[in-house]
């Protein structure tokens, strides 16, 4: 059986982006590790130390599920990927469960995420209200109405 293990994202701004995850949309530091590796041959990375985050729910006990890393290479620069909206192929979105209101508030509060766009979607209970803002990267994040646990 195949899943997903993780989802990586390579930032330009570390704490723009720390601040994005952890403190706008509410996720946990699982780990925070420097790690020295052969990155140049597996990715093409600009160095061999690796600075990863990794992001997701402390109170999941599968900690190897639903887990966000924020990467970078210090002393090194990755060429910035373009935040322009127009859709393009390659990654889509990262879609989140929160408290999509509250959620903005706290963005809009830490001065991440940009206008937010707000769409009513109708669903078999009732409508609810989903929103699209971008990272510090330019990455799009949807964020919909609940929890994981309400959805199992």
């Amino acid at each position: 059986m195949s899943a997903i293990h993780h989802s990586v994202i390579a930032v330009g701004d570390f704490g723009a982006s720390l601040r994005f995850y952890r403190d706008g949309l509410g996720l946990d530091v699982l780990q925070d590790r420097k790690v020295e590796g052969d990155w140049p041959a597996l990715f093409d990375a600009p160095s061999r130390t690796l600075h990863a985050v990794f992001l997701g729910d402390a109170h999941v006990p599968d900690v190897s599920a639903g887990v966000l890393e924020l990467i970078d290479f210090p002393d090194s620069s990755i060429p910035a990927s373009s935040s322009d909206p127009a859709l393009t192929t390659g990654l889509f979105q990262l879609s989140f469960f929160v408290d999509v209101e509250a959620t903005l508030k706290k963005l809009a509060d830490l001065g991440l995420g940009g206008p937010p766009r707000r769409v009513a979607q109708s669903t078999p209970n009732g409508p609810i209200t989903i929103a699209t803002v971008r990272d510090p990267d330019g990455v799009l994040v949807l964020l919909t109405p609940g929890s994981i646990t309400q959805r199992r």
